[in-house]
Formats: structure tokens, sequence, C-alpha cells
């Protein structure tokens, strides 16, 4: 999970934790036992019907190995054969892999998860409640919210859940949490909403819901359902001095993510109103300097000479209390009802000048820069080769391949770089960085050889082909139907 603030928000793979409850006198009790909603019996049923919609995610990320200081032997000493040795070899890429959590909103294959959980994939494999691993494609990503949106292709429609109305969600109301802590599978944790409304310095759009269901590191973009069985929240970050759950962690609001993952759904990236102005908090002394009656509200400190509001009236010092309608807090609020506003549409903002009221008619921009589109892939070199009816490209085993995925200098054959997440060769789990051996018990060493097999092999009248593969150094045989 995302780690959520300086000091004891440790660097953790990311995940999510909530607070204490606490004892309230007997009068308090008696007077509010009519409100209060009995803690379930069991939650077994709620989460047997959850549990198909909740999935692992694991990703795998190649990265380059930093040059080792070399000491000043002379060329012919006997230490640089052993200093050799003891540091290993040099510049080796290195794969990284992690893991964390995620779940289907829609039944054709749609998965929202984290945007640390992803970021920087070189491959996403998603697995489902049901064993099954499926190859996952990036839709769109957002950093400053910390949510991302895949997509892969079932053979069958999936069990998809369905996202709640977060501001309902009050402190003190039953939650479960389903996701993978420490690679081990779907697990389910209960507890209660202990806060709302949390800025842990994650970024701009800070609305956290804490929570004292027990998570740990893995559960990042897994959901946290409310009693109904909708997502109230998206878990993303924790508050741990040791590394595991402590009772505080901090979900996304479901009000927030659903309208990001509705625009990556769309455009693949994240449209954002844009007003044009920068401002502070106002305390009572900044109130009273000004001559202000209220110390609520978003004092602005800078209008952008390029921003929608320059020509709309507003100015320095003046202090913003309502936005479209909306109350405006403080200074966090407005900043997130701005970004949720639709980018073209004119709306009033009523502020305090002088202790006057005054409104501003503003049409809101689209914020400069905002939302990550999914990276544009560099074209596949021009010695690879397509295989429609594999679904995957080959490419020659070379020194470039071997660097990338990790491939030893005695593996001969062809590697996979890519594979069709709606071809055959998806359905055996074959997946980028695979070494073909052989097919049909022929050795193979170039992708022209594995044309030339399947063929011949189509020709004949052949249905499956029949290969062996070499992943991490482990030989195995793999059936594939040719589509």
């Amino acid at each position: 999970m995302r780690s959520a603030s300086s000091y004891m928000f440790a660097m953790i793979v990311r995940s999510v934790f909530a607070a204490t409850m606490i004892a309230l006198p007997a009068a308090a009790l008696t007077s509010t036992a009519a409100l209060a909603r009995p803690a379930p019996d069991s939650f077994a049923d709620l989460a047997n019907k959850l549990l198909p919609t909740v999935v692992n995610i694991a990703t795998t990320q190649t990265l380059k190995s930093a040059p080792r200081t070399t000491l000043d032997l002379p060329p012919d000493s006997p230490l640089q054969d052993l200093f050799k040795d003891f540091l290993g070899p040099q510049n080796v890429p290195k794969h990284v892999t992690s893991l964390g959590s995620g779940f289907i909103i829609d039944a054709a294959g749609l998965i929202v998860t984290n945007n640390h959980v992803i970021e920087g994939a070189d491959q996403i494999t998603v697995t489902l409640n049901d064993g099954t691993s499926l190859p996952a494609k990036l839709v769109g990503r957002d950093d400053k919210t910390d949510l991302a949106l895949l997509k892969v292709q079932p053979k069958k429609p999936l069990p998809a859940t369905h996202w709640g109305d977060s501001d309902r969600a009050r402190i003190g109301d039953w939650v479960i949490a389903i996701g993978n802590p420490f690679g081990l599978g779907s697990t389910v944790t209960a507890g209660i909403v202990s806060a709302r409304n949390r800025d842990i310095a994650a970024g701009p759009y800070d609305d956290f819901i804490q929570t004292d269901a027990p998570i740990n590191r893995g559960n990042s973009g897994g959901p946290l359902f409310d009693m109904d069985g909708n997502v109230v929240g998206v878990n993303s970050a924790i508050f741990s001095p040791s590394g595991g759950s402590v009772g505080i962690a901090f979900s996304i609001p479901s009000n927030l993510g659903h309208q990001v993952i509705d625009q990556l759904h769309k455009f693949g990236t994240v449209r954002r109103g844009w007003l044009g102005v920068r401002v502070q908090a106002i305390n009572p002394d900044i109130a009273e300097g000004l001559g202000l009656s209220s110390s609520t509200g978003a004092l602005v400190a800078e209008v952008s000479g390029n921003g929608p509001a320059v020509h709309s009236g507003l100015h320095k010092g003046d202090l913003i209390v309502r936005y479209d309608g909306k109350p405006v807090a403080d200074s966090r609020a407005l900043p997130r009802l701005v970004a949720d506003t639709a980018v073209g549409k004119k709306v009033a903002i009523d502020f305090l000048r002088n202790g006057k009221k005054m409104t501003a008619q503003v049409v809101i921009g689209k914020l400069p820069g905002s939302g990550n589109a999914p990276p544009k892939k560099a074209p596949p070199p021009k010695d690879t080769q397509h295989h429609p009816k594999l679904g995957l490209s080959l490419a020659p085993l070379n020194g470039e391949a071997r660097a990338k995925y990790h491939i030893g200098k005695d593996v001969q054959g062809v590697v996979v770089i890519a594979v069709d997440p709606n071809g055959p060769a998806a359905e055996k789990s074959i997946r980028p960085g695979d070494v073909i051996v052989e097919v049909q018990n022929q050795p193979v060493h170039s992708p022209e050889d594995v044309s030339k097999r399947i063929e011949a092999d189509m020709k004949s009248g052949k249905k499956v082909e029949v290969m062996l593969l070499n992943r991490g150094g482990n030989l195995a045989f793999v059936a594939v139907r040719l589509g």
C-alpha cells in the first residue's frame, strides 16, 4: 500500500489501516441505542457473495543494475578474480515482482486497482478467485488519486461488484475488506469506519476513509465493502511504524474513485476542472487582519494570469465560501470541488471581499497535464514475427532479448515478446520472456523456424501444436490449439 506521510508512514508496498473504538458513557449508550445497528452474527454470507469479485494482481518490472565501484588493482593481480566472484556480474537487469489486489467492476473484464500496484510494470497478470490467470492491459491510470483501470479478456462474463455511496458511510459503520495480504490470496477482514475526510498528504485531493479492518501489504487496490456489498472505498495506504497492521488504514472514497475510473474508461486519462487560482487555509489571525467575519472558506492567494478565473473578478485576498452552490469548508475542499467539475461548465462562485458578499461567474477549464494516459508502446523490432494461429509474437534470442528477459546463455530457442490476450497461447498462460525450445519435438532457432513448422503441421491437418517451453530454466511441454 502507499505510505501515508513523513515520519512513521513507512514506505512499504503500500497497504491500508484504521483506529480504536472509544467507550461511551452508559447514558450515551442508552440514548443512542435505538439508532445503533447490531454487529452481524457472521460475515460469511456476504463474504461468499463478494469473494469472486476480488482478484489478485501480480506485476513484473525489469530494473537495470547500477554499476558497481571497482577496485584499482593491477591487471595481473590474483585479487581481480576474487573480487569479481564476490561482486558478481555487473549491469545485469533484474526482474522485480510485486503483488496487489483489485476488484471487478464490469462483467466484460474491467478491474480497478491502485496506480502504485502497476506503476512501471512490464507485465500485469490478474488471478481470479477460481485460480484462473489472465494477462491484463492497462486502460489508464491516475497518480493524483492512486487509481488505475485494467482490462482482461475472460472466456465468460465475470462476477462484478458495484460502487456504493461513500458519503453515506458513517463513523462506526461496519465494513469488510478483501485482498491479497502478503501474497497469501483472497483474505477477508472486518472492522468499522474509524474516521472520514482524512488528509494524509498523499496527494492534492486527499479525502480518505479511515478504517480499522486489518489490512497489510498486498491489500493495495482491494475493495472496502459496506454491509450491503457495495464498494465504498479502495484500500490505498497504511499507517504503520512496523510495516504490519496496527489498525489504521486509509481508503479512497468510492464517490471519488467512481468518477476517476469512469474517465479512465472513456478517455484513458482524467480530465479535471481548472479554476486558475491558488488558495490557502485561513486562520483566526488572518481573518481578523483582513477584516473577515469567518475563518471558514478558501482564501485566494494568487490568481493565475492564464487561468479561467483571471477575467472573473476574483482577486487576491478574496475568501471563497461557496462554489457551484456547495459550501467551501476550507482550502482543501475547493480543489476537490473544482477537479470534479466538468470542463466547460459555467459555475457561480460566492466570495467575501472586505466583508461584502459578491458572486463571480467562471467557465471551468481543463487542468493542464491532468491524468496519465497509458504509455505508447515502441514498435517491435523488424526481425520479429506475429503468429495469429498461436496468438503470440516471437523474436530471435539475441543478446538484447537475453538481457531484457534475464535468459541464460545456455538457453536456445525463440523468445516470446508479446501474447494476444484473446489468443490460444494466452489460454495456456504463455507469457513474454518464455522461450520456445522445440515445436513438435523439432528444435527451433528463429521465428521463421516456428512459422515453417506451423505451416507444415496445418497442411498435414494438425489441430494442436505441442511446444517445449523454457521459463526461468524450467522446461515444460505446452499444447496450444491452433486458432
